[in-house]
């Protein structure tokens, strides 16, 4: 049977990783920003972030409804969908709402949902992954625990250069924030079961890159039989430097660099790096 990988809109573009064998089909996030609704598709990152500076207001994201994964679920393929994680949206359950309408409808033992337990290129890494298993011909029976088990060996962190839309979003603790505005610290954050908590503290952003590098060096097992994902917002050269240490530093099988897109923008703001492996 064919095969169809549907996401929502926290994964990232870098066209080289999509199989060209498989159907994919990004289902948007809504941006809520004053009072316009902006739909997660094709966005101007340069455009959303210069918004985003100039509102006083809280910016706001809605996840996309059940009937839009289930528009997406093509009913004679396959479906395997991706989400961000379940503890920062409600994306992951209204694609299990989508798959429950496809139950209904008699087709829902061709949908498997994924709760990716991550955000930006770790859900990327989990595409990735599926689609690695269905080029060496495994059934769903078979990828369904191995996805499942890549999900939780999963490691992600971030480093960003404002904290303030995830603050105001309730991601994470205002005193985090706080912390590195005042003490000039750039923290490194970590993804623990799907949510959002500190790693640790280093003081300038240079330096916080660099420990970052060092960090999955001395923690990556295996790395030979991993990708290394780099999500970066409107921070090209950033990425670039980053992947050098870590080409340094690790032998992992790949390194790939993804443009952030609407929502990944939103939460990690300009300069954003989030990586995943």
């Amino acid at each position: 049977m064919e095969t169809k990988i549907i996401v929502d809109s926290c994964y990232d573009f870098n066209d080289s990783m999509l199989d060209p064998d498989i159907e994919y089909t990004r289902v948007p996030f809504s941006i809520l920003i004053d009072d316009n609704e902006i739909i997660d598709e094709n966005i101007n990152t340069t455009w959303l972030i210069d918004k985003m500076q100039m509102t006083k207001n809280r910016i706001g994201t809605a996840c996309p409804p059940p009937e839009a994964f289930f528009k997406a679920i093509d009913p004679e393929k396959n479906n395997y969908i991706v989400t961000i994680s379940s503890k920062l949206s409600g994306s992951y359950n209204s694609a299990m709402a989508a798959k429950q309408l496809a139950e209904e409808k008699g087709f829902g033992d061709r949908v498997f949902v994924f709760d990716s337990l991550s955000a930006a290129c770790g859900e990327n890494l989990v595409g990735i992954k599926i689609a690695e298993m269905l080029h060496k011909g495994l059934t769903p029976e078979e990828i369904v625990p191995i996805i499942r088990d890549f999900i939780h060996g999963m490691t992600t962190f971030f480093i960003l250069n404002s904290m303030d839309n995830l603050v105001k979003n309730g991601r994470i603790k205002p005193g985090v924030a706080l912390v590195g505005k005042l003490l000039k610290i750039s923290p490194i954050m970590m993804g623990v079961n799907g949510e959002i908590e500190l790693k640790e503290k280093v003081r300038g952003k240079k330096k916080s890159f660099k420990r970052l590098a060092q960090i999955v060096a001395d923690e990556v097992d295996s790395s030979k039989d991993r990708i290394f994902a780099i999500t970066h917002v409107n921070a090209r050269e950033t990425a670039e430097a980053l992947k050098s240490q870590l080409e340094e530093l690790t032998d992992f099988k790949k390194i790939v660099i993804f443009e952030s897109g609407g929502l990944s923008t939103v939460y990690a703001d300009r300069g954003g790096i989030v990586v995943a492996y």
